[in-house]
Protein backbone atom coordinates (compact mmCIF):
# COMPACT_ATOMS: atom_id res chain seq x y z
CA UNK A 1 0.00 0.00 0.00
CA UNK A 2 1.05 3.55 -0.74
CA UNK A 3 0.14 6.77 1.04
CA UNK A 4 -1.54 9.28 -1.26
CA UNK A 5 -3.19 12.65 -0.69
CA UNK A 6 -6.48 13.87 -2.08
CA UNK A 7 -7.36 17.55 -2.16
CA UNK A 8 -10.73 19.19 -2.10
CA UNK A 9 -12.49 22.43 -1.37
CA UNK A 10 -15.92 23.99 -1.19
CA UNK A 11 -17.46 27.28 -0.23
CA UNK A 12 -20.27 28.40 2.05
CA UNK A 13 -22.54 31.42 1.77
CA UNK A 14 -22.04 32.61 5.34
CA UNK A 15 -20.36 31.87 8.66
CA UNK A 16 -23.03 29.45 9.85
CA UNK A 17 -22.19 26.28 11.79
CA UNK A 18 -24.80 24.11 10.07
CA UNK A 19 -23.78 25.27 6.60
CA UNK A 20 -20.05 24.75 7.27
CA UNK A 21 -20.66 21.23 8.55
CA UNK A 22 -23.15 20.30 5.80
CA UNK A 23 -21.04 21.58 2.90
CA UNK A 24 -17.96 19.90 4.34
CA UNK A 25 -19.90 16.64 4.69
CA UNK A 26 -20.95 16.86 1.03
CA UNK A 27 -17.33 17.45 0.02
CA UNK A 28 -16.06 14.47 2.02
CA UNK A 29 -18.72 12.14 0.63
CA UNK A 30 -17.97 13.25 -2.94
CA UNK A 31 -14.25 12.59 -2.43
CA UNK A 32 -14.98 9.15 -0.98
CA UNK A 33 -17.31 8.27 -3.85
CA UNK A 34 -15.02 9.47 -6.64
CA UNK A 35 -12.02 7.64 -5.16
CA UNK A 36 -13.77 4.49 -3.88
CA UNK A 37 -12.39 5.05 -0.39
CA UNK A 38 -13.40 3.14 2.72
CA UNK A 39 -13.00 4.57 6.23
CA UNK A 40 -10.16 2.13 6.97
CA UNK A 41 -8.22 3.60 4.01
CA UNK A 42 -8.19 7.08 5.56
CA UNK A 43 -5.10 7.95 7.59
CA UNK A 44 -5.85 11.57 8.45
CA UNK A 45 -7.60 14.70 7.26
CA UNK A 46 -6.41 18.29 7.50
CA UNK A 47 -9.16 20.91 7.25
CA UNK A 48 -8.50 24.60 6.65
CA UNK A 49 -10.92 27.49 6.64
CA UNK A 50 -10.56 31.09 5.58
CA UNK A 51 -10.36 33.69 8.34
CA UNK A 52 -14.06 34.63 8.37
CA UNK A 53 -15.24 31.06 9.05
CA UNK A 54 -15.21 30.36 12.77
CA UNK A 55 -18.75 29.20 13.56
CA UNK A 56 -17.82 25.50 13.51
CA UNK A 57 -14.94 23.09 13.12
CA UNK A 58 -15.32 21.50 9.68
CA UNK A 59 -13.92 18.26 11.14
CA UNK A 60 -17.28 17.81 12.85
CA UNK A 61 -18.59 16.80 9.42
CA UNK A 62 -16.28 13.78 9.40
CA UNK A 63 -17.57 12.72 12.80
CA UNK A 64 -21.16 13.08 11.52
CA UNK A 65 -20.24 10.76 8.64
CA UNK A 66 -19.16 8.25 11.30
CA UNK A 67 -15.40 8.58 10.99
CA UNK A 68 -14.57 8.28 14.68
CA UNK A 69 -11.18 6.58 14.30
CA UNK A 70 -9.68 8.98 11.74
CA UNK A 71 -7.15 11.60 12.88
CA UNK A 72 -8.53 15.08 12.14
CA UNK A 73 -7.22 18.61 12.60
CA UNK A 74 -8.53 22.06 11.69
CA UNK A 75 -6.53 25.20 11.04
CA UNK A 76 -6.78 28.57 9.31
CA UNK A 77 -5.82 29.08 5.70
CA UNK A 78 -3.20 31.75 5.04
CA UNK A 79 -4.98 35.10 4.57
CA UNK A 80 -3.69 36.08 1.15
CA UNK A 81 -5.22 39.37 -0.07
CA UNK A 82 -7.73 38.74 -2.85
CA UNK A 83 -7.98 35.00 -2.25
CA UNK A 84 -11.26 33.07 -2.25
CA UNK A 85 -13.35 33.80 0.85
CA UNK A 86 -15.72 31.49 2.76
CA UNK A 87 -13.71 28.48 1.70
CA UNK A 88 -13.23 25.12 3.40
CA UNK A 89 -10.32 23.02 2.13
CA UNK A 90 -9.40 19.43 2.92
CA UNK A 91 -6.32 17.31 2.45
CA UNK A 92 -7.06 13.62 2.97
CA UNK A 93 -4.25 11.10 3.38
CA UNK A 94 -5.18 7.57 2.34
CA UNK A 95 -3.66 4.14 1.98
CA UNK A 96 -4.18 2.97 -1.58
CA UNK A 97 -2.77 1.00 -4.48
CA UNK A 98 -3.66 3.84 -6.86
CA UNK A 99 -1.08 6.13 -8.42
CA UNK A 100 -1.08 9.90 -7.85
CA UNK A 101 -2.62 10.53 -11.26
CA UNK A 102 -5.52 8.19 -10.41
CA UNK A 103 -6.55 10.24 -7.37
CA UNK A 104 -9.68 12.33 -8.01
CA UNK A 105 -9.51 15.76 -6.38
CA UNK A 106 -12.87 17.47 -5.77
CA UNK A 107 -13.71 21.17 -5.96
CA UNK A 108 -17.32 22.16 -5.35
CA UNK A 109 -19.36 25.34 -5.56
CA UNK A 110 -17.27 28.53 -5.62
CA UNK A 111 -14.08 26.56 -4.98
CA UNK A 112 -14.13 25.35 -8.58
CA UNK A 113 -12.19 28.50 -9.49
CA UNK A 114 -9.24 27.26 -7.42
CA UNK A 115 -8.60 24.36 -9.81
CA UNK A 116 -10.79 24.63 -12.89
CA UNK A 117 -8.66 21.92 -14.49
CA UNK A 118 -9.83 19.47 -11.82
CA UNK A 119 -13.43 20.60 -11.31
CA UNK A 120 -16.21 18.67 -13.02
Amino acid sequence: MLVRAIRGATTVEKNDANEIIEETRKLLLEIVEKNSIMEDDIISIIFTVTKELNAAFPAVAARHVGWTEVALICTNEIDVPGSLANCVRVLIHVNTEKSNNEMKHVYLKGARILRPDLAD
